[in-house]
């Protein structure tokens, strides 16, 4: 069957919508829809680990403590949650890396999207150097879950990913994996390896125009 990222696109909005995110300006998501039609000839369709594009909404306008318990997995309705490890005022510390600049926009696509299981086992800031040698961008908190949102399949028994696109200025790296039949962001140390956990990554971010 033919890929068609237009009906894809609305879908995700869709979800978005029907999840209870704040409502998003019409005039970027033409644009949005638009740009990506355009493109869309050289696009494969989603497979369990990697998607063509994601639909995100910045932290500004859809908070963390806000989404995190609108995400699922696959067949299941517990709701996501947050790791008690992160103190109160933790998840505002965790910023997009300097590196790699962030569309002006509060919503935006994310293109070719995978979660990384390449990487399960690997040391993660070892893991983070060979995204950024391919030239990928590494996912950050918001991502992911918009990642879990659309695609509950994505996070999968012994496929779960870390997303080191955000940082604190510690060795702690941002994951999300499998928690009581739900998905949780938690974090891990940079240094230490984890045979479920991959680094989840992407080829571009694309804002209106």
């Amino acid at each position: 069957m033919t890929f068609d990222p237009g009906t894809e696109f609305d879908r995700q909005l869709r979800t978005l919508t029907e999840k209870g995110y704040p409502a998003l300006p019409a005039a970027p998501l033409a644009e949005l829809r638009g740009r990506l039609v355009a493109r869309g000839g050289a696009m494969a369709p989603p497979e369990a680990g990697r998607v063509p594009f994601l639909l995100v909404v910045a932290r500004s306008t859809a908070p963390l403590e806000q989404t995190v318990p609108l995400t699922t997995l696959a067949g299941k309705s517990a709701p996501g949650i947050i790791d008690r490890h992160y103190a109160p005022g933790d998840l505002e510390r965790f910023e997009p890396l300097k590196t790699a600049p962030m569309p002006a926009s509060d919503v935006y696509l994310l293109l070719d999207v995978e979660r990384g299981e390449e990487f399960c086992g690997a040391v993660p800031e070892d893991a983070m150097a060979v995204v950024a040698e391919r030239g990928r961008l590494l996912l950050t908190m918001e991502e992911g879950i918009s990642f879990v949102t659309q695609h509950p399949a994505a996070l999968a028994k012994n496929k779960c990913f870390s997303l080191g696109g955000s940082r604190c200025g510690d060795r702690r790296v941002p994951a999300v994996w499998i928690s009581r039949g739900a998905p949780k962001l938690g974090w891990c140390w940079a240094g230490n390896p984890h045979t479920w956990l991959g680094m989840a990554s992407a080829a571009e971010r694309l804002g209106p125009a």
